[in-house]
């Protein structure tokens, strides 16, 4: 029986997600023995060509030269993850999308026209298929082993569609907003991080992005009342997933 193989392609990106399979530890060593590792630049210099069963895509779209490099990382995958904030929904950088990149090149380099970049940051799903995604900056380990080990057993992985307000309540922990009056998106954002920050007495800032159909109008009267006045608000849900159009638009769902 042939060894599935796994390939780990970086796009625009800190490298944090593609580090967090390196963290796994343990759990990369048994995996190891299970598949393939056959192009992953981050731990081997080495690549092997294509194809690939499974290949996780770190990153955003944001140069021309990217956007020719996830056609023929599609073509060669037969099931494709985007992994982490910047490859689900263009992350940080997605910034850009707001504003005039020339404006920013011009200003930061001596010569900006040797920069090659395109005008926004986009996520991988604006450009190819996308099987799976797994959000969080960084991603969850522990979510990626369980979706490795999917795969493996040839099933589709379980991955969550809820918010992060149901991790709070499956791990006991006391809803931050109610009893403490600290503003968090949980109610809107996708989970998927086992509620880290609720855990520690801080709200969510929203790093999963936006889970399927938010209220988010709903929740912008409650923030405000808990000490999160109109341009504090929009700054946090313009950060890590600014560029998700639910919460570019905040408009009712």
């Amino acid at each position: 029986m042939t060894t599935p193989t796994l390939a780990v392609w970086k796009f625009t990106s800190c490298d944090g997600c593609q580090l967090t399979l390196l963290d796994c530890e343990d759990e990369l060593l048994t995996l190891s023995n299970r598949i393939h590792i056959a192009h992953f630049l981050e731990a081997s210099s080495a690549p092997e060509p294509g194809p690939y069963d499974v290949s996780l895509v770190e990153g955003s779209i944001s140069t021309p030269d990217e956007l020719g490099r996830i056609i023929e990382i599609r073509e060669q995958s037969r099931i494709l993850v985007a992994i982490g904030a910047c490859a689900t929904h263009g992350g940080i950088q997605a910034l850009r999308n707001f504003a005039d990149v020339t404006e920013f090149t011009s200003l930061v380099y001596a010569d900006p026209q040797y920069i090659s970049t395109l005008a926004t940051a986009t996520p991988i799903s604006a450009h190819v298929h996308v099987d799976y995604e797994l959000r969080g900056c960084p991603i969850d380990r522990h979510q990626l082993v369980r979706v490795l080990d999917a795969f493996l057993a040839g099933r589709a992985p379980d991955i969550p569609d809820s918010s992060v307000c149901t991790e709070c309540k499956r791990r006991g922990t006391t809803c931050v907003t109610v009893a403490e009056g600290i503003p968090c998106l949980g109610p809107v954002t996708h989970a998927g991080c086992g509620a880290l920050c609720p855990a520690y007495h801080r709200g969510c800032y929203g790093c999963f992005g936006p889970m399927t159909r938010p209220n988010i109008g709903a929740l912008l009267p409650i923030l405000e009342v808990n000490g999160m006045p109109p341009p504090d608000r929009d700054r946090v849900f313009e950060t890590v997933a600014a560029a998700a159009p639910e919460f570019a638009q905040r408009k009712v769902r």
